[in-house]
């Protein structure tokens, strides 16, 4: 080194050339450090190899795994070392040819020479009598699988598991035993079970809420549950009915083109907030099914502006548009011009619109009823199928003569309960009748074969007609199978209830007639023709005439 020229930036050691500022161990640091670069694999700054792009530790890998192999000459990892040094010691068993380690006492595998458990022999089941193997309680396993027995001793199980069982098991245990099929009854104390044996709580509210699946249906089980709690007193009911009627009003309103899709999204929250409002004032709230219709009817003449009028913009509909709309659909301009003046006055309370396109529409029907009427033809036929036709179904006969001969509605029928017939006087209470409807001897003899049709089913449900789905429940049977029950027949059940009424109105006191069915006087009125039936008069009246 040459005479000191000046001192180091970095260290402050002599420095011996002209041309540099770095003593000799920083300048061979610096170039080491140029020569460096950020290893992709283990994020530290080596000198990379051309090859792999990596440092030289990283690029020794394992053949098998890939795993980096800290050792230089090594091809396999430790791991990957331990398996083919385990692999090259096996041999191949004599037993079953599989490569294993040979044990000395004799000479096989370890898989091979481990005792095996011996199957009972074959016994004659105490259930069938055939020559089985045993599942349990001497039953073979067909039989053990339909024993009774079997959710009670999976519940027995499940209480010993629980470090604090909860003091309703036993009862819920019985509860599905007695609803469902003993499988479908074991497979309910087992979701149970791995909903009381996870961390969260075990509170009646927090299981049925944790049982819930996603999607327009909660689960057979969460509904099994919520039967239970609500019975029992435990649990509130879910707010599925709810959710639902959400998800249909959201897939109307999204049904709505764009622009126009705001106001009647606003108008959906103001009518909700309206029924929540008369639900705590204790008076009438708009039902969800009241809502849902009138958002169809919204987005149909949305659709019906947008497509047709070519308007994206609700200050630009004008009555000709409403008019035009309401034009589509003849029989129910009635209905519609209700919704239509609820919205435009909403809107223009809300300054979406100046003026209302509905303020000089009117509806331009009568009150009078005008639905269809069966032939006495018609009748007898009907009458004759749903009492001499044993094999039409129960649920047909019962809807379709008590709406043929007493002028019952599907909701009376469907909420018809067992505790509302009286055996002795052959009397029922149909929905808010004032008094007992005494049934004919066809009309008990039709509700005595529902009776036994109901019988066959192992349920609890207190209603008379009771379905498939509604066998395990409480609830009464839906309004859409309602509606379908009459299909076969061919004729829907309110066109025959609307022919009994006719019939009644016109031949009786039609203030009579509305006491009788717990009607308003002015409802029966709407039956009452507007014609003489000359079939009915005197001759000399007809003379006179």
């Amino acid at each position: 080194m040459g005479k000191k020229q000046r001192d180091c930036v970095t260290c402050g050691a002599p420095v011996g050339y002209l041309d540099r500022q770095h003593c000799c161990r920083c300048w061979r640091s610096l170039k080491e450090q140029a020569a460096k670069q950020t290893c992709p694999a283990c994020g530290k700054d080596r000198v990379l190899q051309a090859d792999t792009g990596r440092c030289v530790i990283c690029s020794r890998v394992c053949e098998q795994c890939g795993h980096p192999v800290r050792v230089a000459g090594n091809r396999l990892c430790r791991a990957c070392r331990r398996k083919e040094e385990a692999e090259a010691a096996k041999t191949p068993c004599p037993r079953c040819g599989n490569p294993g380690f040979l044990r000395e006492a004799t000479g096989w595998c370890g898989t091979c020479s481990r005792p095996r458990q011996q199957k009972g022999p074959p016994r004659a089941c105490r259930e069938c009598g055939e020559l089985r193997r045993h599942a349990g309680l001497g039953l073979c396993s067909p039989c053990w699988q339909r024993h009774p027995g079997r959710p009670f001793i999976r519940g027995e199980n499940l209480r010993d598991r629980l470090a604090d069982p909860p003091r309703w098991l036993d009862e819920f245990v019985a509860h599905v035993a007695a609803r469902h099929c003993v499988a479908r009854a074991c497979s309910f104390i087992t979701e149970l079970g791995r909903l009381l044996q996870d961390d969260h709580s075990n509170s009646p509210q927090a299981l049925l809420e944790r049982s819930r699946r996603p999607g327009r249906s909660m689960g057979t089980f969460a509904r099994t549950l919520e039967d239970f709690f609500t019975i029992q007193g435990l649990a509130l009911p879910t707010d599925q009915a709810e959710r639902l009627a959400a998800g249909r009003r959201k897939r109307r309103v999204d049904a709505v083109p764009e622009p126009l899709r705001p106001a009647v999204a606003a108008f959906d929250t103001s009518r909700m907030r309206a029924q929540d409002r008369a639900r705590r004032a204790g008076t009438r709230p708009r039902s969800n099914l009241t809502l849902e219709a009138a958002l169809a009817t919204m987005r149909d003449l949305a659709v019906f502006l947008a497509d047709q009028r070519g308007k994206s913009d609700w200050a630009l509909v004008d009555v000709h548009d409403v008019e035009a709309f309401l034009g589509t659909l003849p029989n129910g301009r009635k209905r519609r011009l209700t919704v239509l003046r609820q919205f435009f006055g909403f809107a223009r309370s809300q300054h979406l619109v100046l003026v209302d396109p509905t303020r000089g529409l009117t509806a331009k029907e009568s009150n009078g009823y005008r639905g269809r009427t069966l032939t006495l033809d018609q009748q007898r036929d009907l009458l004759r199928r749903w009492t001499c036709d044993d094999e039409v179904h129960p649920h047909e006969a019962l809807l379709g003569i008590l709406a043929l001969l007493h002028g019952a509605s599907s909701a009376e029928v469907r909420m018809l309960q067992v505790s509302d017939i009286d055996a002795a006087a052959r009397t029922v209470r149909l929905g808010k009748r004032p008094h007992p409807v005494p049934l004919d001897p066809a009309s008990w003899t039709v509700l005595q074969r529902c009776l036994a049709h109901r019988a066959g089913w192992p349920t609890q449900n207190p209603h008379v007609m009771v379905t498939k789905g509604t066998k395990v429940g409480r609830a009464a049977a839906s309004t859409a199978y309602l509606s379908h029950v009459l299909d076969d027949c061919g004729y829907p059940p309110r066109m025959i209830r609307g022919t009994r009424l006719v019939e009644l109105v016109n031949t009786l006191d039609p203030k009579l007639v509305a006491a009788a069915f717990g009607m308003d006087p002015q409802a029966s009125l709407i039956y009452l023709a507007d014609h003489i039936d000359e079939g009915r008069l005197p001759v000399s009246e007809l003379g006179r005439k």
